[in-house]
């Protein structure tokens, strides 16, 4: 039996040109499921945003929430492994005008480095400890680009140098475990922007490094993408990571989006209680702390056994303030609330701006 993709179209075969969208990168309808023996686990589950050249998106959420998840499936990568054969994907994504979850493996193998590129939240697994870090980029240049060990290899200290690393013509010859963790991030970030890649995702970049060489890794992301007018998708639990860097953010909760929208409306106008939940849980360094942080309570939703109704209503304080058990019950879509913000939450527009006002906003 063929299969097929959400399209209509064939594995393998080209969707139609009518389809596709204006933004560079679109995700549609994105469901990552997995089949194991206790259930079918639902990591991804409708999940849909748009990210247009030069902008930076930050996708933040609790651990177990999906991020990862959806970015190996616009890298591709379910596929590989005894994994990808038990993976359930459906939807669409597109990158600049091509559609991936349908399309041929070894054309989506073509873009994976070329056209995207990930830096993985930890270098020194993801990088082989057997090979040398330069051989290493040195591979990565060479599989898209005819060219020899002499030309790539000059290309990877020179990427090694506009990184930050220093003295590069002799590191381009250390093993990643000769190299700090900050020395090593910075070396996946010169793997992955060696064949100036349009679309770049860092998932959890900074995780296990110091708050000096995080903000230095944030900067250098930021610096390298206006370079590259790259776009940029910056996957992270914390929200103060993309407070700087990210132009939009989307919240996840569940496997779903939860609230969606520019950076300001989430950090001064947030609509949905779990968005609430992550702000009070952030310190913050710009005024003096008067009150404890203020945790989500409970724990985060199995993906197995996701709660019917709003997902986060066991651990939301106002799952009971709408009428007839709604929260519990009906499973709210993501609407507008202004400009391009969106949240999925059955709270009125009424009691979302008082609780924010009189509640929520005065501990911050």
């Amino acid at each position: 039996m063929t299969e097929l993709s959400k399209t209509g179209a064939a594995v393998g075969e080209p969707v139609r040109a009518q389809d596709a969208p204006t933004a560079f990168l679109e995700v549609r309808d994105l469901k990552v499921h997995f089949p194991t023996d206790d259930g079918l686990v639902k990591s991804v589950d409708g999940l849909s945003f748009q990210l247009e050249k030069g902008k930076t998106l930050g996708i933040v959420g609790e651990s177990g929430s999906g991020k990862s998840v959806t970015s190996l499936a616009i890298m591709g990568l379910h596929r590989l492994g005894a994994r990808g054969k038990n993976v359930r994907m459906s939807g669409e994504i597109w990158l600049d005008g091509k559609e991936l979850v349908g399309a041929d493996p070894d054309e989506v193998r073509r873009l994976r480095g070329r056209d995207m590129a990930m830096i993985f939240q930890d270098p020194l697994s993801a990088m082989h400890p057997y090979y040398k870090v330069g051989s290493q980029i040195v591979e990565a240049y060479r599989v898209h680009h005819d060219v020899s060990k002499k030309v790539a290899r000059k290309r990877a200290i020179e990427l090694l140098d506009r990184v930050g690393i220093p003295e590069p013509d002799k590191r381009v010859d250390g093993y990643p475990h000769e190299f700090s963790g900050g020395m090593r991030q910075r070396a996946m970030i010169a793997m992955a922007l060696v064949n100036n890649p349009e679309l770049l995702i860092a998932d959890e970049p900074t995780t296990a490094l110091d708050v000096t060489v995080q903000a230095q890794i944030l900067d250098l992301i930021r610096d390298l993408q206006k370079e590259f007018g790259s776009a940029v998708v910056i996957i992270t639990h914390d929200l103060g990571v993309v407070a700087e860097i990210a132009d939009d953010i989307l919240v996840m909760y569940g496997g779903r989006c939860v609230e969606r929208g520019p950076v300001d409306d989430i950090f001064y106008e947030p609509q949905h209680p779990y968005t609430w939940g992550l702000l009070g849980s952030m310190p913050r360094i710009d005024r003096a702390q008067t009150d404890r942080l203020i945790p989500v309570k409970g724990q985060p939703p199995s993906l197995i056994n996701v709660p019917s109704g709003c997902a986060f209503n066991p651990r939301c304080p106002y799952a009971d303030v709408p009428k007839d058990n709604i929260t519990r019950t009906e499973r709210p879509e993501l609407r507008e609330v202004g400009g391009r913000h969106f949240t999925a939450c059955h709270l009125s527009q009424e009691d979302r701006t008082r609780i924010w006002t009189e509640e929520i906003a005065p501990k911050l």
